[in-house]
């Protein structure tokens, strides 16, 4: 029980730790009950520091099983609850939702305001990483409303942060900083490092966007020792290194060092990483200097491929954007438009307003 609660609260190599000496002792006398909450731990843990998703989800189905055999409501919620988050890093949306959806339906059996709120909550991450930015945004209002009625500060850290990304997604900036910058302050008193790099990371991309690279490159950096601190999510570590670089080149400092970005991506595990890694290599290829211009297409096509391939709609409709921007440089007009319109398809269809408003101005200044 106590690795449960400590895997809650993000510390799953801690949790593991806790449980480690009595797994092959609740095998051997096939303690049922002991076993769904090990097998849930140990799953999350596969997630979150052993990046093994698949043996992540063998732990998970089997922690599931015996939860419902033995009547373990707890264990039952935690590992839908991770299954859920386990496919999404996958790209398996519509599983994922399905998941997460039977942890969210036993809270709210319950009326349990804040694991309500927390559900949907997560439920909202997973809608971003698939491009529903208006079911995000939604969701993310709603869970904030609810952890507000329960004020729970637990669900406070995560909806705030998954309403402010979601604001990041509908290109709301000062929307997204106000919730996000509550996100961590939350985070923070809950001591949840996990969903602290999270915030901290949609920061860095706000300020970036916002044009603060200085805001920018510390909060990338501060997520980065978030996660490496508690040894969490190498290939999302790696993701914000890369975020990190990006807004150190518009920074107007070049010492980057390229192998070490084409390494993070090498080394990533997590499909929902291969094409927004890439989309930022591309743009650092773009922005470093005028002598990378076929390296930026080439890894700007990386990331279309990937997020065509693992249906990430809303990141599919940025890498268009920026393939655009390449055109553009290189004096195509034409194809600059053919991808700007490519860009405002795909993201109206996500319900990404801001986003929409700010490529059809561009498509109109290239007309």
């Amino acid at each position: 029980i106590l690795g449960l609660y400590i895997a809650q609260l993000n510390f799953f190599a801690e949790a593991k730790e806790a449980i480690d000496p009595v797994f092959n002792l609740a095998l051997k006398h096939d303690y049922k009950r002991r076993l769904s909450q090990i097998h849930t731990i140990v799953g999350a843990y596969n997630i979150y520091v052993d990046e093994n998703l698949l043996e992540a989800s063998e732990h998970l189905e089997k922690a599931i099983i015996i939860s419902e055999e033995t009547n373990d409501i707890v264990s039952f919620v935690l590992a839908n609850y991770w299954l859920g988050l386990d496919l999404s890093y996958n790209c398996e949306f519509e599983k994922s939702y399905l998941y997460i959806g039977k942890a969210l339906e036993i809270n709210q059996a319950v009326n349990n305001l804040w694991g309500i709120a927390a559900m949907k909550s997560s439920i909202g991450m997973v809608y971003y990483f698939h491009g529903k930015i208006d079911s995000v945004y939604d969701t993310g209002n709603e869970a904030l409303q609810i952890s507000e009625e329960s004020a729970d500060i637990y669900s406070k850290a995560l909806s705030y942060t998954a309403h402010g990304t979601s604001c990041y997604g509908k290109r709301f900036f000062e929307q997204a900083v106000r919730h996000l910058l509550k996100g961590t302050h939350f985070c923070e008193r809950v001591n949840n490092p996990l969903w602290d790099s999270i915030a901290r990371f949609s920061l860095g991309d706000a300020y970036f966007d916002m044009g603060d690279y200085q805001k920018s490159q510390n909060y990338y950096n501060e997520a980065v020792s978030i996660l490496e601190q508690n040894s969490l999510l190498p290939s999302f570590s790696n993701l914000c290194k890369i975020g990190f670089a990006k807004a150190k080149i518009m920074n107007n400092e070049k010492d980057i060092k390229l192998e070490s970005l084409y390494a993070y991506h090498q080394k990533n595990k997590y499909r929902i990483f291969d094409g927004w890694m890439a989309r930022y290599i591309g743009e650092i290829l773009l922005d470093i200097n005028d002598q990378h211009m076929s390296e930026a297409e080439e890894w700007i096509t990386k990331a279309i491929e990937a997020d065509s391939r693992n249906d990430m709609r809303w990141h599919l409709g940025r890498d268009y954007a920026l393939y655009a921007e390449l055109f553009k440089r290189k004096g195509d007009q034409p194809k600059a438009r053919e991808n700007l319109n490519k860009a405002i398809e795909i993201l109206k269809e996500c319900g990404a307003d801001g986003w929409v408003g700010k490529y059809e101005k561009e498509l109109a200044s290239l007309s």
